[in-house]
């Protein structure tokens, strides 16, 4: 278990015991007589480091939880992990897949259970995580997006290489915009019209 205390606490003392807030990294509690619970509305929302100092008795300048921060066994603490998938309408499956695995690369992840969903489509690899193609009905309009990507919804892949990817776009005539804020980013548009935006972070 880590503690963190924030910000750098200097301390005028005067031979008492101070209440020093921290914030818990981990699902530990603290142990020892060291750290008091501190409880607000009948929630926990972090510990108190007790601190005992020697010094002058002229000035008290801590206040008590001054450094207070809610830990993370927070009630609205739900376990977020990460990322798991993104879901793409799309009106023809093959269409789709010649896109995202011919010119972008992507793997089919034969996992999908196709005889249990109502739909046809595909699980695309994107590192770790994955595109779910989904061959249903677009509820949303096809022509008056935006040419610029960046300003609609879109879903974002990080890469290494933009230069490669744009080479790649050129090559099969897919037309892009560039990050308009310089960053190493492209965004275009698969076959159905959904924006994409392929980055460098």
């Amino acid at each position: 278990m880590a503690a963190l205390l924030t910000p750098s606490l200097c301390l005028a003392t005067c031979n008492k015991v101070f209440h020093v807030g921290v914030s818990i990294i981990g699902t530990n509690t603290p142990s020892g007589r060291n750290f008091q619970p501190i409880v607000r509305n009948g929630r926990r929302q972090g510990y108190s480091w007790l601190l005992k100092a020697k010094g002058s008795a002229e000035t008290d300048v801590l206040a008590k939880d001054s450094v207070s921060v809610e830990s993370v066994e927070d009630a609205n603490d739900y376990g977020l992990v990460s990322m798991h998938h993104v879901g793409i309408l799309c009106e023809n499956l093959e269409r789709s897949l010649e896109f995202y695995q011919n010119v972008l690369g992507l793997k089919i992840n034969e996992a999908r259970p196709n005889d249990k969903l109502p739909y046809r489509g595909a699980w695309l690899w994107v590192g770790s995580q994955m595109i779910h193609l989904m061959e249903l009905p677009n509820p949303d309009p096809l022509t008056g997006r935006p040419q610029h990507g960046g300003r609609d919804r879109h879903t974002c892949v990080e890469i290494r290489n933009v230069s490669k990817l744009k080479e790649i776009l050129d090559k099969h005539g897919i037309s892009y915009t560039l990050s308009r804020s310089g960053r190493p980013a492209i965004f275009f548009r698969d076959p159905d019209a959904n924006a994409l935006e392929f980055a460098e972070f």
